[in-house]
């Protein structure tokens, strides 16, 4: 009604009028706070007449949410005449008749176009990947939700678990939209990554707003409560160990099975589980590292097991100066450059002094990595954003990596032990962070699905070929374990 954006539109559920969020140019909150001065004035002049109404309630156009601006939060409850509901379904039968026109336009053009044109590359219904909505700078969210959906063998655990009802009687099968006064109990964070999951890859022509999914994260990781940017990767984090804490009991009182049938064998031992019982994260994430310590005074030598979800990788000091567009021919960083960095012995400094047993004190020492399993997912995070005096500076430096045939046999404990193809990765995801600074910029992903590559660039999503793919400067690399080949492939 003031700015003409068609970004993040609000109805105004007293006076019907549509303005933009807050995140945008914030002329629905000024809708309400406008009308709130117009009614204290007006108790001032007309003590005795009937209270004028403050245009507090409205609804999200795209999410059909209802938000509070006199209570700060969104609302569940209807009136008793269900008015609230019968604005949802009108505002739902006037998008879907405006989808079916614009599915119509669609049709007919792609009629009219061969099927090798740029048109049916580009076009929505050619896609059939969902975008997610930004939320107000929660590109770090949607770049790994995107990336992890399309990790199949994580995914489709997810999609495949029952719905569970967090509401009974009348409202049963409802959709759910949480407000910060319900209980914890009342959340389920596997319920809502199933949901947003569910809705991806399904062809729709208009982005899917994780707004329900976004409020559980925020009951449940208050780390991320607020809409200033987030760093993926701790995003990541957090993420997977709520999701693992919580396939490990019930929820909501439906009980969930710990972990798939294919990872059975990995709760052998407990030695993939971290925290308790493993789940499908740890069975797909999950690896393991041997840790060695060796005293340099008098050689006693300590190992210790370490699980892990992911790696975090420094980027070598020698390739972090930036070069200008005159010194190209300079050397390139590699990934494997980096996993080198990680696993080869190093001496440890005088802050990091070892504690011998055999010597009673803290030794020098030097340390080395070694990965004893694999994961069937393995995911890499390159140490980008290092701490200085003052700032958190970001080490821009492209880093070489592999599409394909990432041979971590090297680095294995007992390589004597893996089969010819069991140590390869082929890459499913790629996350990227856009920008200088961690509080600041923009995060995207590039992921391949059905031998495609995808760019996920919150609500947009277009096509992209393995030559832009292998440019990006990567923050978080997805590889999936390459699948042995049958007898019957061998053959061929």
């Amino acid at each position: 009604s003031v700015c003409r954006s068609n970004k993040s539109p609000w109805v105004c559920l007293t006076c019907s009028s549509v303005q933009c969020g807050r995140y945008v140019n914030g002329h629905a909150k000024k809708h309400f706070e406008d009308s709130q001065i117009q009614a204290s004035n007006h108790k001032k002049s007309e003590k005795h007449d009937k209270e004028k109404p403050q245009h507090a309630v409205c609804m999200d156009c795209s999410s059909y949410s209802t938000y509070c601006y006199r209570c700060d939060d969104f609302v569940v409850n209807d009136t008793k005449l269900g008015l609230v509901q019968k604005v949802r379904e009108h505002l739902q039968n006037l998008e879907n008749s405006a989808f079916s026109v614009d599915r119509h336009r669609k049709r007919k053009l792609l009629e009219s176009s061969s099927l090798n044109s740029k048109l049916l590359k580009g076009s929505a219904s050619a896609l059939c990947a969902t975008g997610l909505r930004n939320l107000g700078n929660t590109c770090f969210m949607n770049a790994i939700l995107q990336s992890l959906s399309n990790i199949q063998q994580f995914c489709c655990y997810f999609k495949e678990l029952p719905a569970v009802e967090l509401r009974s009687g009348k409202t049963a099968g409802r959709r759910m939209y949480h407000t910060r006064s319900q209980g914890d109990n009342s959340v389920s964070l596997v319920e809502e990554f199933r949901k947003t999951l569910c809705a991806l890859w399904q062809g729709s022509q208009t982005a899917f707003s994780p707004e329900s999914l976004f409020y559980v994260i925020w009951k449940i990781m208050p780390n991320f409560r607020g809409y200033q940017q987030q760093d993926a990767h701790e995003f990541m984090r957090y993420l997977l160990d709520h999701l693992h804490l919580e396939l490990q009991g019930e929820c909501n009182g439906v009980s969930r099975s710990a972990i798939p049938q294919e990872g059975a064998m990995l709760s052998v031992g407990g030695k993939c589980c971290i925290n308790g019982t493993s789940t499908v994260v740890t069975s797909v994430f999950g690896g393991i590292l041997q840790n060695e310590v060796n005293c340099l005074i008098c050689g006693t030598e300590s190992r210790k097991f370490d699980p892990f979800l992911d790696l975090s990788l420094d980027i070598p000091s020698q390739f972090r100066n930036k070069r200008t567009k005159n010194q190209e021919s300079g050397p390139i960083c590699t990934l494997r450059d980096c996993l080198r960095s990680f696993t080869d012995l190093e001496e440890l400094d005088e802050t990091e002094l070892y504690m011998c047993h055999k010597c009673k004190k803290r030794q020098k020492s030097t340390k080395k990595f070694w990965i004893q399993k694999l994961p069937k997912v393995f995911c890499l995070h390159l140490k980008r954003f290092h701490w200085t005096a003052y700032l958190r500076n970001k080490v821009d430096t492209y880093v070489e990596f592999p599409l394909r045939g990432l041979d971590m046999k090297c680095y294995l404990l007992e390589p004597e032990n893996s089969g010819p193809e069991s140590c390869l990765y082929e890459l499913a995801a790629v996350v990227v962070h856009h920008g200088s600074g961690v509080g600041s910029g923009h995060y995207t992903a590039y992921a391949t699905h059905d031998g495609r590559w995808y760019h996920f660039n919150d609500s947009t999503v277009t096509l992209t070929d393995e030559e832009t793919v292998v440019k990006a400067k990567a923050y978080i690399l997805f590889y999936i374990e390459r699948q042995p080949k049958s007898a019957s492939d061998s053959k061929l």
